[in-house]
């Protein structure tokens, strides 16, 4: 789709075609034209991600998984998130983008803004052109699928990659952009929520045109005097927001919610342990070290605790940062059942000083002994030592995925992104030659 004439300011949105399910489908080809959801597997857990086959029945991001599994059926293919795959992928898209656009805003693992010097003044058909040659660059070196979007401001722009999915392009110029928003649901706009969409239609706003020509006195009475004057501006097509490289983040933090509330304290602390474990990875990947380290509980009641620890130096060391955290536990008998349990890394640094006396800061080694370990079922690591969607390598059959296990034995589909669909194959799940594998290594 392209519309209207030549304008001055070209910004770009790329998006990444259902990013999560669609990394799933292209290192496990037996997936391709399969539903795919992928989110947590437990009775809280949601959808991270839906492929366009699992979208076609009403399943979407941040869906309740058992939700989404029950509208899709049983031809459901439900897989544990790969962030470490999901984050080396986006890393390969986006360092790609930069050999030809020196700045890239990128807003997550799969969606950026762009603002070439080159396409000032260019014609809609060269913009046009110009989007297809980055799909086709992205495919051709990666395998995965996006969507671009351009118009004369990030709003448009990122509207205009909503239109074009899947798989293809759009082009708003700026002739034409109240042509096409207009129309649109108001909570298309960047930055309308649905407790702000609630708010407008109450006052019978409901479209982006209707919201453009609402007086701002009036929109900022119902939104505020910060948000809503900047949000009618955009409406009315007002949107010199720079591209820009953002910053580095401030804090890494993984949080998990749990199916059973966790009422004692070895539990806890194991789920502790694992969100310090996750944070961590993305601490790694971010190649920088942390001094604080905060720990965040929801109580069952949903009120939220927050306690945090700073080392008198900047450290990725395991044992001292986990061990920060778990020092910061509260014993559920006295706080009361806790349903989230959070870590996060603060005082982030591209450097590293090692402590004078590391064994002070790591938790003594009768710590977890003289602690309860039993754990609710969601806070535990699997009983069995292969689950679904575990990846595995065996020396004869190469890389693979656990389809199934139980019952002794485990059912692995050995492919990878070059392979096209593979075998399956059943194996005792007492042998030895299967063995856990890195995710990367689907990508071979």
């Amino acid at each position: 789709m392209v519309t209207g004439r030549a304008h001055g300011r070209w910004v770009l949105h790329l998006d990444m075609d259902a990013f999560f399910a669609s990394v799933e489908q292209l290192t496990r080809p037996t997936l391709r034209g399969r539903p795919v959801l992928v989110g947590g597997l437990g009775g809280r857990g949601v959808v991270a991600g839906a492929s366009y086959e699992a979208r076609v029945f009403g399943a979407r991001s941040a869906m309740p998984m058992h939700q989404a599994r029950r509208l899709v059926g049983v031809g459901a293919v439900v897989l544990p998130p790969r962030g470490q795959l999901y984050g080396l992928l986006s890393k390969t898209v986006f360092d790609l983008l930069r050999t030809r656009i020196p700045i890239v805003e990128q807003l997550s693992m799969d969606e950026a803004f762009f603002e070439p010097v080159d396409l000032v003044g260019a014609e809609p058909e060269t913009i046009r052109s110009y989007c297809e040659n980055l799909r086709q660059l992205v495919r051709a070196e990666t395998g995965l699928v996006a969507s671009l979007g351009a118009g004369p401001g990030k709003q448009v722009a990122k509207i205009a990659s909503g239109l074009a999915k899947p798989d293809g392009v759009t082009v708003i110029d700026e002739q034409e952009q109240h042509a096409v928003l207009d129309v649109l649901p108001v909570r298309k706009l960047w930055g309308i929520g649905p407790v702000a969409e609630e708010k407008l239609k109450k006052v019978g706003i409901d479209t982006i045109g209707a919201f453009a020509r609402t007086p701002e006195s009036e929109v900022a009475s119902v939104l505020g005097a910060t948000v809503g004057p900047g949000l009618h501006r955009i409406a009315r097509g007002i949107d010199d927001r720079p591209v820009a490289e953002r910053a580095e983040a401030k804090q890494v933090s993984a949080e998990t919610t749990y199916a059973e509330d966790i009422v004692t304290l070895g539990a806890l602390l194991t789920a502790i342990e694992s969100a310090a474990s996750a944070a961590l990875d993305r601490l790694g990947r971010d190649g920088r070290s942390a001094r604080t380290v905060v720990l965040k509980l929801r109580k069952s009641d949903m009120s939220v605790i927050t306690r945090s620890i700073t080392l008198p130096y900047s450290t990725t060391d395991r044992q001292v940062l986990v061990g920060a955290a778990r020092r910061q536990a509260i014993d559920p008998v006295e706080l009361g059942p806790v349903r989230l349990v959070g870590v996060g890394f603060a005082g982030l640094s591209s450097s590293t000083q090692g402590s004078l006396f590391p064994e002070l800061d790591i938790d003594p080694p009768d710590a977890t002994a003289a602690a309860p370990q039993e754990a609710p079922a969601s806070a535990r690591a699997p009983r069995e030592r292969w689950y679904p969607g575990l990846d595995v390598s065996h020396p004869q059959f190469g890389h693979g995925w656990v389809q199934g296990a139980g019952h002794g034995v485990v059912t692995v589909r050995f492919e990878t992104r070059t392979s096209g669909p593979g075998p399956a194959r059943t194996f005792d799940a007492a042998d030895g030659e299967l063995r856990p594998a890195e995710p990367e290594d689907s990508l071979e």
